[in-house]
C-alpha cells in the first residue's frame, strides 16, 4: 500500500510539475530601469521614451501573437510602470492576457510621490493579480527575490538595458542562466 501512494504521490508532483512548466511556458516578465537611470529621467513625454515605449508596445504584441498570456510586472518607478499600463492597453483586445504585479513589499511606494503614488495605485485596482514577496522593505535582498521570481515563472523577458551594472543587468544575467529568451530594448 505504501509503494501505491508512493506511486501516487509521485505521478501528482510530476503532473504539478507539467502544470508550472506549461504557464511559464507562456508567461514572459519585465526588468528595466527606474526612471532615475533613464536618459529622459521622469518626461515621459521625450522623443526618446516615445520611441522605446513604441519598440516595447511591438514587442509586447508580438509576444501575445506567439502566445504568451500572462505578464509579470515588477510595478518599480520607470519602465516596470510603463509596461504594466501597455500590457493594460492589450487586455482590452486580447481579453484571455493577464497581468500579474510582483511587488517586493506591501510599501514599495511609501517614498514616492503623490502624483507616482496615485499612478501605481491606479496600476494595482486594474492587475489580476498581486503576488507581495515580502510584508515590509527589508533592504535590496527583497527587490532581488522580486527579480528571481519572475525570472523563475516565466520564459521570457523583455528588459530595457543601457548596458551599465546594477539590477537590471544582475536580472538579466540570471535570466541567461535560467535560459530565458531575452529581448533588450535600449533606451
Amino acid at each position: 500500500m505504501l509503494l501505491k501512494n508512493s506511486n501516487y504521490l509521485t505521478q501528482i508532483k510530476k503532473k504539478i510539475n507539467d502544470i508550472i512548466t506549461e504557464l511559464n511556458a507562456t508567461t514572459l516578465c519585465f526588468t528595466g530601469h527606474r526612471s532615475q537611470k533613464l536618459p529622459w529621467g521622469f518626461n515621459e513625454k521625450d522623443k526618446r521614451c516615445l520611441k522605446m515605449k513604441k519598440v516595447l508596445y511591438l514587442e509586447i504584441e508580438k509576444s501575445i501573437l506567439q502566445g504568451y498570456k500572462t505578464f509579470l510586472c515588477g510595478m518599480a518607478l520607470g519602465f516596470d510602470m510603463i509596461c504594466a499600463e501597455i500590457v493594460l492597453k492589450f487586455k482590452k483586445k486580447y481579453k484571455d492576457i493577464k497581468l500579474i504585479g510582483v511587488i517586493p513589499c506591501k510599501n514599495q511606494d511609501c517614498k514616492w510621490n503623490i502624483r507616482q503614488k496615485k499612478r501605481y495605485r491606479k496600476i494595482l485596482k486594474q492587475l489580476d493579480a498581486i503576488r507581495c514577496i515580502y510584508k515590509e522593505y527589508n533592504g535590496y535582498e527583497c527587490m532581488i527575490e522580486r527579480n528571481n521570481y519572475m525570472v523563475n515563472n516565466s520564459s521570457k523577458m523583455i528588459a530595457l538595458f543601457n548596458g551599465i551594472a546594477g539590477g537590471t543587468k544582475k536580472t538579466i544575467d540570471y535570466a541567461k542562466k535560467q535560459g530565458l529568451k531575452i529581448v533588450i530594448i535600449q533606451p
